[in-house]
């Protein structure tokens, strides 16, 4: 069943692409204890990933720390090695925590996953947004297919 408002998210096991390398990490070391603006997006480097979604997170992390967010993350179906070279480039690496779902373990699990295979990619995560705190949905904001609208840092943070 497709991840909803009110649902606690299920657990996993995820890579973070950090300065260092790859950190194993899980679904509760990201969201226990935390209030988390997330967005997931179907490839790195990727071209409304890369010139819209992170930067749109990236200028306006102040604001989305100012109502109360204490992190930002940014979830793909890439790996860690992929996940950080993509912060790096986009210069987000210590403000927007880069996560990797090499396998789609999580992605399968919510229920987001879409079949790219049609653009080269094969499975990956559909686009969206999501609040959440202390690991429960708060707002959820799932792309159509195509757009690139719901799941913008301006919508989330309008949400806040």
């Amino acid at each position: 069943m497709t991840l909803k408002v009110g649902d606690t998210l299920p657990a996993a096991n995820l890579i973070a692409g950090t300065a260092e390398g790859p950190k194993p990490t899980t679904v509760d070391e990201i969201f226990k204890g935390r209030k988390v603006a997330f967005f997931a997006v179907p490839g790195a480097f990727t071209p409304t990933c890369s010139a819209r979604h992170l930067p749109g997170y990236k200028d306006l992390a102040a604001d989305l720390k100012a109502k109360g967010v204490d992190a930002i993350v940014c979830l793909s179906v890439n790996d860690a090695f992929v996940m950080k070279a993509w912060g790096e480039n986009q210069g987000v690496l210590g403000e927007i925590e880069m996560i990797a779902d090499p396998a789609g373990d999580f992605t399968k699990a919510v229920d987001l996953i879409m079949d790219g295979s049609k653009f080269g990619l094969g499975l990956r995560s559909q686009r969206y947004s999501m609040y959440v705190v202390d690991g429960v949905v708060k707002q959820l904001n799932i792309e159509a297919a195509g757009e690139f609208k719901v799941s913008a840092a301006d919508y989330l943070l309008a949400q806040l």
